[in-house]
């Protein structure tokens, strides 16, 4: 049992405004496996009056990169010296399988060496050449902090979402008011923790649970001058119309509904061992999950096959079990709401392949649902068209490779997608074609130092790297 009774406001832990805590539920069993104090308005109140003091007067958005970087790579360290605990800890509270808890731990270690890279290249003041060389002014462009950062992220992957904010906004010299998930309160506490090891100012940074009425008063706020939002594309609307009524900055990245294309030359052993973690990963709770699968006709029913045996040798159970491949999804209303589209792909006419609406035998006291694969979809039926955040796969027949390209892109989301082929000219032929912001090519990881977000509905502006730092500066052309 874990208990956090306070609330990290300022940089130190203090009395919330609400005695109340919340009990934080296994997805495993339902039993309680902490509490924590949430926040309210109030607290909101207190943690972005200390961020404006703090960007306003404090030292932090004058300190120089180099000071700043060193913070960094200290909370960096003890972030990497907690792996093991973090990985329990989001286990624990999210289901999610050890294996991609533990995986996910050198990713964030790449993750900040990107931006703390990115942060040593950067060109904080930079004097442009004139166009006109007989001209008599000179002109410098400053790369300046823009204030206070509302960083506000989903329960699915609190870790890598709070990191992907918090680096950049705190490297540019920003303070920042993170608000999480209530499910998260205990890996995110933990987050508090490091951070109030690392040696920040007073007031840079708070992390705060919160119901969505309490983030919503937060990005509201008018002392806040940028948004950074990860979730579903619904909120991201509505946090758009928010910042759009007040002129705030908005970054945003949102849901998706990727594609998986399979060529008529891929290896398809290859393709579906790497499916097996491009579409599967932390429970199918991934926005960038390439749940829509699409295959050469004529290659159809093999596709069809072997992804069922695939599906049908997963691990599901305990996320704590090393043979687990499948926790439970975090809640049970997310439960429902996959066993929900389930019956929903059923009713549109999909071929249930395997799985099925039907809870795992012998797992019925947790959020489990059964791993399942629909064939003969057609890309209009709402299970290939909407996000599900559940292990749920649809395979699309497609005709050729403008066909497969149609189809892929035929899609309100544009988040992540791939390509399978033995050639890889060719693969990369299909992917400069697909309208989604990253694409991997037979299985690759996803690039930190690229930008990462997506098109359509799936987003506005990127994360990581270089491209992502500049999501949190502001310039300024001082001409002389």
């Amino acid at each position: 049992m874990i208990t956090y009774d306070q609330l990290f406001i300022a940089g130190s832990w203090a009395a919330p405004s609400s005695p109340e805590l919340l009990d934080i539920l296994s997805p495993h069993d339902q039993t309680v496996i902490g509490r924590a104090a949430q926040a309210q308005p109030a607290d909101m109140d207190r943690a972005v009056a200390a961020a404006r003091a703090a960007f306003d007067e404090g030292p932090w958005p004058r300190t120089a990169p180099a000071e700043r970087i060193a913070v960094i790579r200290r909370l960096n360290a003890l972030r990497e010296a907690g792996a093991e605990r973090i990985a329990s800890l989001i286990s624990a509270e999210n289901g999610s399988a050890r294996w991609f808890t533990l995986a996910g731990q050198p990713g964030l270690t790449r993750q900040a060496g990107a931006y703390l890279k990115a942060a040593e290249e950067f060109g904080w003041e930079e004097t442009l050449t004139p166009s006109d060389p007989a001209s008599p002014t000179r002109s410098v462009v400053h790369r300046e902090p823009i204030g206070v950062v509302a960083a506000v992220i989903p329960w699915n992957s609190p870790f890598s979402a709070a990191m992907a904010k918090i680096i950049p906004a705190l490297l540019a010299g920003n303070t920042v008011v993170l608000k999480v998930s209530p499910e998260n309160s205990l890996s995110m506490g933990f987050l508090a923790e490091l951070l109030e090891q690392a040696g920040l100012p007073e007031g840079v940074i708070s992390v705060l649970p919160a119901d969505r009425e309490t983030s919503e008063y937060l990005v509201s706020h008018r002392d806040v001058d940028k948004i950074a939002f990860t979730g579903s594309t619904r909120a991201g609307r509505r946090i758009a119309s928010l910042a759009g009524e007040q002129l705030k900055r908005v970054s945003l990245e949102l849901g998706g509904k990727s594609a998986a294309v399979i060529l008529p030359d891929a290896d398809l052993d290859k393709a579906v061992q790497g499916l097996k973690y491009a579409s599967l990963l932390n429970n199918g709770e991934s926005c960038i999950a390439q749940t829509r699968v699409l295959a050469p006709r004529s290659r159809y029913e093999e596709v069809v096959a072997a992804l069922k045996d695939l599906v049908e040798s997963l691990r599901v159970g305990a996320p704590d079990d090393p043979e687990t491949f499948i926790g439970p999804m975090i809640r049970r209303d997310q439960q429902q709401r996959v066993r929900d589209y389930i019956e929903l792909g059923m009713k549109e006419g999909a071929r249930l392949v395997t799985g099925g609406p039907e809870v795992p035998p012998g797992l019925e006291n947790g959020n489990y649902v059964t791993p399942t694969v629909f064939a003969d979809v057609d890309n209009s039926m709402r299970i290939a068209q909407e996000e599900i955040f559940g292990p749920v796969l649809v395979v699309i027949a497609y005709d050729d490779e403008d066909d497969a390209v149609r189809i892929a892109n035929d899609s309100e989301y544009g988040l992540s997608g791939g390509v399978w082929s033995a050639d890889q000219a060719r693969a990369l032929d299909v992917a400069r074609r697909l309208r989604t912001g990253t694409v991997t090519v037979n299985g690759a990881p996803i690039a930190f130092d690229g930008p990462f977000g997506g098109f359509k509905a799936s987003g506005i502006g990127r994360e990581y790297g270089t491209v992502g730092l500049t999501q949190y500066v502001e310039y300024k052309t001082v001409t002389v």
